[in-house]
């Protein structure tokens, strides 16, 4: 057992090895002061086949590790004769199954070596960019404590094109540092007559407990299992996931005998697999993958979270969401200028929820008037215009279950176009040029009407290039206002069946339009004034609307 931390259940494991009549020997990190040291070795002084080897300092990623295996492996070669397996592991390891089982399932393998040994072109899991390099570099700084002259060194070590070659021709081989060998196999390891020459390599190698062990294997052993019988498992950056309480099923699902790393504090997992015999686990061949499934699922909630809910770890990275926003939603662009009361309308059709317009500058036009929206959201502008992205996808995720439906315009904040233009969940219909019938309307300077006018077209113009981007991914449909009222019903259908129609029955009735007349000679002023209103369409000036002899055309779409 190698054992650096939480001693008193480094202890409570020990006595249970050896209440099955295992003989352990313990490695205890030269980092921990020497009283604690004695007192623990005191605590254990009872048990006649529990012995303590010589101590090393231990560190991450380098020696320290193999020679506190080696030593604990030589001792227990010397002191216990009759071994016939020794079975490394930690002091955060947990037995899960009876230890008997584990004896009897040896007994019948007594020359296989349980080792995971993979070469580094069949090694999939390392984390940090270093396969074959951890072989060919050397690495005599420490990567935690001293991380500059670790990266400096290698880099050096890259550039002058500095590289190490393999003892004796030996095949490097990775796997687990949690292994299982046969006294035959580990007695050659520890004898080897160039024992010296691989361990002065070895000594040099990053992460070496990964490495020694996995490639001297196998000059000796005469039938290698590559597997550890230890079940441990690593996240996506390559951590040891922990266990809590809450994975006591889990951990019986695995069938495995050893499991690490155990939380020191699971008292429900320590009385359940040390103290329980009958809620060990009996009989069955270890098979790690059976809970695979549960981990890969972990991972991905971990690195991609639920659809439209931003995590702190994801937030600050484009792109790293699993999918902008959580549900369906309707943008409308030029409706409620064209026509009257048109919010009301659409939520009676649809029974969806349908504000104003929510990127207003003056404040957020919630539905019906509302000041607070769920998760309380408020109707400020201020706190909206912080972050009008987190804003919406708050919206959405806030109302799951409910249709959204809001407006939009230029005279609206323009920064959340990209957002909803590239978004899978959003539909995006607009009537260009309809933002021009409130100014129609208005009794107002011409002059100032003219200027503003060339100010909305302009910034619907650069809208309407965003949503036609070949990365939009939205549902969009767009009409020039004069196409759109040659035949509204048409697509005021297509639009209220894709948001789901409450009656589920060919419109009637659609909103009462505003009065255009007049709407083409104002259009002409604006030309007269030197503006080209372009966006609207073709309007017939005697009559104000577009001229009904046009051929009916299809509104442009994009997917």
């Amino acid at each position: 057992m190698l054992v650096h931390t939480a001693l008193g259940r480094a202890e409570q494991v020990a006595r249970h090895w050896a209440a099955a009549g295992c003989p352990v020997v313990i490695h205890v990190d030269r980092n921990v002061d020497r009283a604690t040291f004695t007192a623990f070795r005191k605590a254990l002084s009872d048990l006649p086949d529990v012995r303590f080897s010589a101590r090393h300092r231990c560190e991450w990623g380098t020696w320290g590790i193999v020679a506190a295996s080696q030593s604990a492996s030589e001792l227990m070669l010397a002191e216990f004769p009759d071994v016939r397996h020794v079975y490394l592991s930690s002091g955060s390891c947990l037995p899960l199954r009876p230890v008997q089982e584990l004896i009897d399932y040896l007994a019948d393998r007594p020359r296989t070596d349980f080792i995971e040994s993979a070469t580094t072109a069949d090694v999939p899991w390392t984390v940090g960019g270093l396969d074959e390099e951890r072989f060919t570099l050397s690495f005599p700084f420490s990567w935690k404590k001293q991380r500059a002259l670790f990266d400096i060194w290698v880099n050096l070590q890259r550039k002058l094109g500095l590289k190490r070659k393999m003892p004796n021709g030996i095949v490097p081989h990775m796997g687990s540092q949690w292994w299982c060998l046969t006294r035959q196999t580990l007695s050659a390891i520890l004898e080897d007559p160039d024992r010296d020459l691989y361990d002065r390599f070895f000594r040099q190698v990053w992460i070496p407990d990964e490495s020694y062990f996995q490639s001297l294997s196998r000059l000796y052993s005469t039938n290698i299992e590559s597997r550890s019988l230890t079940l441990s498992k690593f996240d996506f950056q390559g951590k040891p996931h922990i266990f809590y309480d809450d994975h006591l099923q889990l951990l019986r699902r695995s069938d495995c005998f050893v499991a690490r790393k155990i939380w020191p504090h699971a008292d429900r997992l320590y009385e359940a697999f040390l103290t329980d015999p009958a809620g060990t686990m009996k009989g069955a061949e270890p098979n790690p993958g059976k809970i695979d499934r549960i981990f890969a699922k972990a991972v991905e909630r971990r690195t991609r979270g639920r659809p439209g809910l931003y995590m702190q770890s994801r937030f600050p990275h484009e792109g790293w969401e699993n999918g902008v926003t959580s549900g369906q939603y309707s943008v409308f662009e030029g409706f409620s200028d064209l026509f009257e009361d048109f919010d009301r309308w659409l939520a009676k059709v649809t029974g969806a929820r349908v504000h104003g317009h929510l990127f207003a500058p003056e404040r957020v036009e919630y539905a019906d008037g509302q000041t607070v929206m769920n998760g309380a959201l408020s109707d400020s502008a201020l706190h909206r215009d912080y972050n009008p992205q987190a804003f919406l996808t708050s919206l959405i995720w806030n109302s799951r279950g409910e249709r959204q439906c809001f407006q939009f315009g230029p005279g609206d904040v323009q920064d959340i176009d990209w957002l909803f233009a590239q978004d899978p969940n959003a539909q995006v219909s607009v009537i260009s040029g309809a933002w021009a019938v409130p100014l129609f309307k208005s009794n107002r300077n011409f002059a100032e009407l003219r200027k503003e006018a060339a100010l909305l077209q302009k910034i619907e113009a650069e809208h309407l290039n965003v949503l036609r981007s070949p990365y939009a991914k939205a549902r969009i449909r767009i009409w020039t206002m004069a196409e759109f009222i040659e035949n509204p019903m048409e697509p005021l259908q297509t639009i209220i069946d894709e948001i789901g129609n409450r009656s589920r029955s060919r419109l009637t009735e659609a909103p009462k339009m505003a009065d255009l007349a007049g709407f083409g000679q104002f259009l002409q002023n604006l030309k007269n004034q030197g503006m080209h209103p372009y966006l609207m369409g073709d309007f017939a000036v005697e009559r104000g609307l577009s001229k009904g002899d046009r051929p009916k055309r299809k509104p442009y779409l994009v997917r």
